[in-house]
């Protein structure tokens, strides 16, 4: 056979690979297109518009933009999320590294990972109403116990001091055993001749942890630092069952207020522009966080 022969059975070769590959990715890449791409691309057009849903949209370019910048509902709502991705990120994802590697050390059991993970397959809203029923200031379990213990009563979700951390602490206590699970599965990419090795230096459990499980972890802990703050940021069903925003506004995050702008007040326009900040926003803190990772990683190697 020619070499023109061969190249052109390779090209073939590589053609058929090409659309299988393309064929395999078409369900997924649809999907994409059709329920976020042209969606987002939709969001950025409207923002640049005056519509109240009643109407036909009237362009009126950045005011939208511009009177965000002297909005105090906007920056208050920002300032509330931001609250919430404090409270709920750093607890979530240490309680999920404890248990991954407690799991890991001291009991492997399917039946324990599974424990860890059933909070998880409980939608939200479901989450949302067994909680708040239970934080209940009058009926709820949870403060018939702290009476029982002399602690006393707590408003919980329907107090302006502790509903956020109650949210939060909802949010945690869902989400945790996903994380657990995504650090489990990293451990055990880990080889177990480094531990042997280390032990055999000398190295105790917490020098193990601080030299060998959480540098080999870098990849797994990006992954879940990154998807916890965009889930973080777009919290929505559990405000929307619990407390509404309420009480006094002190959960009233972005994705809710973005609800009240677009179906409450009728500012179609106005809510797709704070989405559209929302998403750039998104975008940046990502990889602003991608890269502070990446350096790490590369100073512990």
């Amino acid at each position: 056979m020619t070499k023109a022969g061969t190249g052109m059975s390779r090209a073939r070769r590589r053609l058929k690979e090409t659309l299988t590959g393309l064929l395999f990715v078409a369900p997924a890449l649809v999907g994409f297109l059709v329920f976020y791409l042209l969606p987002t691309l939709r969001a950025v057009q409207i923002s640049l518009t005056d519509w109240n849903l009643m109407r036909a949209p009237k362009f009126i370019g950045l005011a939208n933009y511009a009177k965000l910048l002297g909005d105090e509902n906007f920056w208050h709502s920002a300032w509330v999320t931001l609250a919430y991705v404090l409270y709920n990120i750093p607890i979530q994802t240490v309680l999920g590294l404890l248990l991954a590697v407690l799991s890991d050390r001291l009991a492997r059991a399917v039946s324990l990972r599974a424990v860890i993970i059933a909070p998880y397959l409980i939608s939200n809203v479901v989450a949302a109403l067994v909680w708040l029923m239970m934080l209940d200031p009058i009926l709820g379990l949870v403060n018939g116990f702290l009476e029982i213990v002399g602690i006393g009563r707590q408003g919980f979700l329907a107090s302006p001091d502790q509903a956020m951390v109650s949210v939060a602490a909802i949010s945690t206590w869902r989400h945790t055993g996903l994380t657990a699970l995504l650090f489990y599965a990293g451990l055990q990419a880990i080889p177990r001749h480094l531990y042997e090795a280390a032990r055999l230096e000398g190295a105790g459990e917490w020098t193990m942890f601080r030299r060998i499980t959480l540098p080999l972890l870098r990849p797994v802990l990006a992954f879940v630092l990154v998807t916890s703050l965009i889930g973080s940021f777009q919290v929505f069903d559990v405000i929307a069952v619990a407390t509404a925003g309420g009480p006094s506004n002190s959960t009233r995050v972005i994705l809710w207020y973005i609800y009240e702008n677009a179906f409450k007040f009728n500012k179609m326009g106005y809510a797709s522009a704070i989405s559209v900040v929302l998403f750039v926003t998104l975008i940046l803190v990502t990889l602003l966080q991608m890269r502070l990772l990446k350096a790490d990683q590369s100073d512990l190697t």
